[in-house]
């Protein structure tokens, strides 16, 4: 072999090595970058889970420490002992009757009230909650502040646009001061028209809503245990709308940001007959 094949040899042999260096520098970059960090969680059965930590999703700043309890009720300090949150219930036809003086002479602030719901059939009708209008006057005569929320079943846009039109043609007539929520949840005792819809479709569902409810001139929010945050939605794409999260633990599991907190679905409360979920709306 003369020099200058022995050369041209050894250049394609140098290249090639190289080639196959950057390759391995290359996969082990990405094998970095695909770990990434994970936490964990239990859902309300004690089920242990554990899940991605999404990057650019805001995490909560909240410091647990300062939950502390007022009047029997969890409360959110700052460091100097002042109350800044406000305690709440969520009410549908399931609480029937209320005493809404009561409600308010212990304390509650403000009452989320179930304005409907989309049966889970295939059909899917729109049906109005019992007890909303009783509960929007009685809230509102008792002098506290209301929200709504509505448990959707909505299997696309155009459902889901249904869905904000039935909510919005009930609640023009009452002061809502507090938001318009958007209630997608597991169904886990029966079968739902939702069961196979994609993480994207779930997920285009509460920004259809949320936008709509927003235009109409309402605060607005999505409810959401740690599961269907970790596993249903893609909480990237949901980071402009505040949170309303359900947890039964003894201190919110969630790493993201959130507003409000359902801490209990076995509450108990003056002027309510059997269980209410209560709720904590924090304030920084």
């Amino acid at each position: 072999m003369n020099q200058k094949v022995r050369r041209s040899v050894l250049i394609v042999v140098l290249m090639t090595m190289s080639i196959i260096y950057e390759g391995c520098s290359y996969y082990k970059e990405s094998e970095k970058e695909s770990a990434k960090e994970t936490f964990q969680f239990v859902d309300v059965k004690g089920v242990e889970y554990e899940a991605p930590l999404l990057e650019n999703v805001p995490m909560n700043t909240y410091d647990y420490d300062l939950l502390s309890k007022k009047n029997g009720y969890p409360c959110y300090t700052d460091k100097d002992g002042k109350v800044i949150s406000k305690l709440g219930i969520d009410v549908s036809e399931y609480q029937n009757p209320v005493n809404w003086q009561q409600v308010k002479n212990a304390g509650v602030e403000y009452v989320m009230i179930r304005v409907g719901y989309r049966g889970y059939g295939e059909e899917g009708r729109l049906v109005e909650d019992a007890m909303f209008r009783s509960h929007m006057e009685g809230a509102v005569a008792a002098g506290l502040e209301v929200g709504v929320y509505f448990f959707s079943q909505a299997i696309n846009e155009k459902e889901t646009l249904e869905e904000v039109q039935f909510v919005l043609d009930r609640i023009k007539e009452y002061p809502v001061t507090y938001p318009v929520v958007y209630d997608t949840e597991e169904i886990k005792d029966d079968v739902a028209r939702t069961d196979n819809l994609t993480e994207e479709q779930f997920t285009q569902n509460c920004i259809t809503f949320c936008d709509a409810i927003r235009e109409a001139g309402y605060d607005t929010m999505i409810y959401a245990n740690m599961k269907w945050m970790a596993f249903t939605l893609d909480m990237r794409k949901l980071t402009e709308y505040e949170k309303w999260y359900a947890d039964y633990e003894p201190v919110p599991q969630c790493p993201y940001e959130f507003s409000m907190w359902q801490y209990t679905e076995a509450g108990q409360l003056p002027g309510i007959e059997g269980n209410v979920d209560l709720n904590l709306w924090f304030e920084e």
